[in-house]
């Protein structure tokens, strides 16, 4: 991938533009989405199907500055306590509506700091989740882990409830970089628990790292890589760092002075691409690396590939239940957003409802524009044969979307008799290319910052 000139034209590095982990976008979602929605589209999911459950965490033992996820500080486990507490009342909730026969094809905990519960505590909420609805017999458990917040009696108590799969955050390795994002970890503490992790049985391991943060430069992010790749992860997030201090408070930490240019950003991006590329990684979407035996590259090839509020994903589920403060559920008939405040949603449950606040019900092209985007931040391509025959749409109306784009990219894009496509060298572009489908999108949303 080279630097074309035509991808600083058309604002490659400008546009702040969404991730497109769903659509619409969260921001669009609205007041109208309430419990009583909740409660029917979770009562309508097909007896003896498979469905896919998160459990959000907010808590955390210290609040890292580069993040912008919605978290909060804790020394105290009073408030984890009572939280566990509330997740166990709203699975009973959930049982008292779920159809018979459910069963889970991924289980995944997030925070925040999922891994600062205590062993019991895990166990205990395992076996909650398990008796409400079972793990199928292919069924993936995933948990988010903080080297700095794990210790063997915890993971024993994770390997026992069943976990499979184990989500490592990294960020960078360098001293500098940690000490700017306030996030301190190191390579040896890092290794450690991936070998204890491993030392368990849980035979997949995921890792996340960054680019674009502040001191970061080309022989930096070469050496953090390089570490990553001697803990051997199954599978590899690059993300970008959203440097948005006027949208998150704990970021005003961080030296805005110390920030890499965009170009400068794309550069590190490409560094870091080809480093694992060289190491026999497959590339997956505009951010994902994976093994070539892992799920995700099998699902990359055989195009089952799928995209959700975590990123990429081989689960293809038509229902992801959130469960926990701010989380969001994707049904058939649309989202469903959680009260984001752990107080709020506390006080819902304890009244006996879910505390659903907001959401989005699909109308219209919804889903025809859904399907667009999500192909092409999976496969740079979206077959026109695929959408004639799931949606109700027309060939004219389809190249009058797809001319949209071509409009606007030029022969940064393709239209073919098969469908429309992103060539090689506009893929840095696919947020920007995927936004031309946004029927929600507008001129303020351009300038926003990425969610």
């Amino acid at each position: 991938m080279t630097h074309d000139p035509q991808l600083a034209r058309l604002g490659l590095f400008d546009a702040r533009v969404p991730r497109y982990t769903s659509y619409p976008t969260a921001p669009h979602f609205g007041s109208d989405i309430g419990p009583p929605d909740f409660s029917r589209w979770i009562q309508s999911i097909p007896e003896g199907s498979a469905v896919s459950l998160y459990i959000h965490v907010p808590f955390c033992r210290r609040l890292c500055w580069f993040c912008a996820c919605r978290t909060q500080g804790t020394t105290s486990d009073e408030p984890v306590i009572a939280y566990v507490e509330t997740l166990k009342a709203e699975l009973a909730l959930l049982r008292a509506h779920l159809p018979r026969g459910v069963q889970l094809s991924r289980l995944h905990w997030g925070g925040g700091t999922p891994t600062l519960l205590s062993a019991d505590q895990m166990r205990s909420l395992a076996d909650t989740v398990f008796d409400v609805v079972p793990l199928a017999e292919d069924g993936e458990f995933s948990v988010e882990i903080d080297p700095n917040e794990i210790d063997d009696a915890r993971l024993d108590a994770l390997a026992a409830a069943g976990m499979n799969r184990a989500s490592i955050g990294v960020q960078d390795f360098d001293p500098l970089i940690q000490k700017a994002i306030g996030r301190e970890q190191s390579y040896q503490l890092t290794r450690d628990v991936a070998e204890r992790i491993r030392a368990r049985g849980i035979g997949s391991l995921n890792a996340d790292i960054l680019y674009g943060l502040p001191f970061q430069t080309g022989p930096r992010i070469s050496d953090s890589v390089q570490k990553l790749l001697t803990l051997s992860p199954d599978r590899v997030a690059l993300y970008g760092y959203a440097h948005v201090p006027w949208m998150s408070r704990r970021q005003q930490m961080i030296p805005s002075d110390a920030m890499p240019t965009p170009q400068e950003r794309l550069s590190l991006f490409e560094t870091a691409r080809q480093l694992f590329l060289w190491d026999g990684y497959v590339e997956v979407g505009i951010d994902h690396f994976a093994k070539p035996e892992d799920g995700m590259a099998r699902a990359l090839m055989a195009g089952t590939l799928r995209r959700n509020f975590q990123g990429y994903t081989d689960d293809t589920a038509p229902v992801l239940i959130g469960l926990g403060a701010s989380s969001i559920s994707r049904f058939p008939q649309g989202f469903s957003q959680n009260a984001s405040g752990t107080a709020q949603h506390t006080k819902a449950i304890r009244a006996g409802q879910f505390s659903t606040h907001k959401g989005h019900a699909f109308a219209g092209e919804d889903t025809l524009r859904a399907r667009i985007i999500e192909a092409l931040m999976c496969d740079f391509f979206v077959s026109r044969g695929e959408l004639l025959r799931d949606f109700d749409v027309t060939p004219a109306r389809l190249d009058a979307l797809f001319q949209r784009a071509v409009a606007e990219f030029g022969d940064m894009v393709r239209v073919t008799d098969e469908g429309f496509y992103i060539p090689d060298r506009a893929r840095p572009l696919t947020r920007m290319i995927a936004r031309v489908f946004d029927a929600y999108d507008s001129e303020k949303a351009k300038h926003s910052s990425a969610v």
